[in-house]
């Protein structure tokens, strides 16, 4: 099976709809319905932090499946947490290696296996667990919702770190492209070519997000579209409630002012005809300093 980006381009994009103002989180009525409909247990810790306007911290995850003719439940092959602060007025990105090596009941799992063994709140607690961290709620987005999304804004503009071709599409180093959906796709599904590896992959993830971000903040009206929201619905499923959204949005509208973005590095190894990553205790402790300062509240 060639493992795909997952599209939790949605699921930031979702959250970041409130930052473009409290009318459009109203308006997601009907799509919060529908996203919530795999998940009756909502974040109860989103709703108290977002009531005090207090910074959060998300799980976003992707599942390689709805696009290439896929319908199977899949693994969540892109892993991230993002912390909102409207304090600091920041938001972070934070990419988890999906081939870290955890235990799953006593063995040798990857990470991104633990949504495929579970659910999303099993996935949410291997995070929890391997960062010393507490997240407030998640968002699981599958492939198909890609291209709806991108095209639902209008596209994307987006600077390749590196010269590349796949699947029909050259990107050239340096280079800012206005990518559509499909270009979109291909530009964040590529892996094998790049010298970074999934890490190369996880920073073009990234770039695209950051993009959607810039799009939205520019022209928050257009999440109102029919498009975008049927691209939400169909796509995302999440436990952040409707309360949450609202006061996400009359409280946190500066939250992306500064973007700043991060990945988990390891290194491979090979256990029993398995890839993994490691990832040393220094690292892990790394993160979950940045992590916890990205919480914090910075006047």
């Amino acid at each position: 099976m060639i493992k795909k980006v997952l599209l939790w381009v949605l699921g930031i994009a979702l959250i970041l709809i409130v930052i473009g103002g409290g009318v459009a989180a109203f308006a997601l009525h009907n799509t919060t319905s529908k996203i919530h409909s795999m998940d009756s247990t909502l974040s109860k810790s989103s709703d108290t932090k977002t009531k005090s306007g207090k910074s959060v911290a998300y799980l976003l995850l992707g599942t390689d499946t709805g696009a290439l003719g896929r319908d199977y439940k899949g693994r969540t092959d892109t892993m991230m947490v993002m912390v909102v602060n409207p304090t600091s007025k920041t938001t972070t990105m934070i990419s988890i290696e999906r081939d870290t090596k955890i235990q799953i009941d006593g063995v040798d799992a990857k990470l991104n296996a633990a949504y495929a063994y579970g659910n999303s709140e099993a996935a949410v607690n291997a995070v929890d667990k391997l960062l010393n961290i507490t997240l407030d709620g998640y968002l699981l987005v599958n492939m198909n919702g890609l291209k709806q999304l991108v095209n639902a804004v209008g596209g994307v503009d987006v600077k390749s770190p590196l010269t590349f071709d796949y699947e029909g599409y050259s990107f050239t180093e340096g280079q800012t492209y206005h990518m559509d959906g499909a270009q979109a796709l291909q530009f964040s599904r590529m892996r094998y070519d790049d010298p970074q590896g999934d890490y190369g992959r996880q920073i073009r993830q990234q770039l695209v997000i950051e993009s959607v971000i810039n799009k939205l903040k520019d022209d928050p009206s257009s999440v109102l579209s029919n498009d975008f929201l049927n691209a939400v619905s169909d796509n995302v499923r999440s436990n952040i409630s409707l309360t949450s959204l609202r006061n996400l949005a009359t409280k946190y509208r500066d939250s992306a002012q500064t973007i700043n973005r991060d990945q988990i590095k390891g290194t491979g190894e090979m256990d029993n005809g398995v890839s993994y990553q490691i990832i040393s205790d220094s690292e892990f402790q790394r993160v979950h300093n940045e992590i916890e300062n990205a919480l914090k509240a910075t006047e």
